[in-house]
């Protein structure tokens, strides 16, 4: 469907609100009559642009997804530090509540169907492969053993991420997101190579 800009801004807004309520309520706690009431528009501008609440899940997915995306390279010891300092201060502002947006799509729709698990895993790959790309440029660079793996030390920073995360969430306390992550980057750097080592 091609849009006006105007046409295009509605339906960001759309989707945008769909995505706050969905982080509030959940998927299931969320219907299309509360996305159009609280976006301000009409019940057929709603069926204009999604033709159900598949269709606007779908595209919240894909609002989320996008938002994964880091828009810092992940290619030093410090930007990851300061990458999992920024993940925990944002839970502290949120006060531990809600979790990771995302996570809590992909926990929520996993099973729907599998178009949309597709696209979860279409998300988490983009948030792994921002992690795998600093990596694998810092092992070029020789800043890792040539032992380093990449893929897999992206994986655990991400699964570090996710896990830590629900347990915040679930104790409202911060403290166990901070120490997997840090031990996860605690890992990471002991295959740094030190100066005098040879790699």
């Amino acid at each position: 469907m091609r849009l006006t800009r105007k046409g295009q801004a509605t339906k960001q807004r759309i989707v945008r609100t769909a995505a706050g309520l969905i982080a509030e309520r959940g998927v299931a706690g969320t219907s299309i009559e509360n996305v159009r009431t609280a976006a301000g528009v009409s019940g057929s501008q709603m069926t204009h642009y999604f033709r159900d609440k598949r269709s606007l899940v779908q595209a919240v997915v894909g609002l989320q997804a996008d938002a994964v995306v880091h828009s810092t390279e992940l290619d030093s010891f410090d930007a990851l530090r300061e990458w999992a300092k920024t993940q925990v201060q944002r839970q502290v502002d949120n006060g531990c509540a809600g979790g990771c947006r995302f996570g809590s799509l992909a926990s929520e729709l996993a099973e729907s169907d599998p178009a949309t698990r597709r696209a979860l895993a279409g998300g988490f790959d983009r948030w792994e492969v921002a992690l795998r790309d600093g990596l694998q440029a810092m092992r070029d660079r020789g800043e890792l053993r040539p032992d380093a793996e990449p893929d897999r030390l992206a994986t655990s920073l991400l699964g570090a991420l996710q896990g830590g995360v629900l347990l915040t969430q679930t104790h409202r306390d911060p403290r166990p997101l901070e120490v997997t992550l840090d031990a996860m980057l605690t890992h990471v750097e002991s295959y740094a190579v030190r100066r005098g080592q040879g790699n």
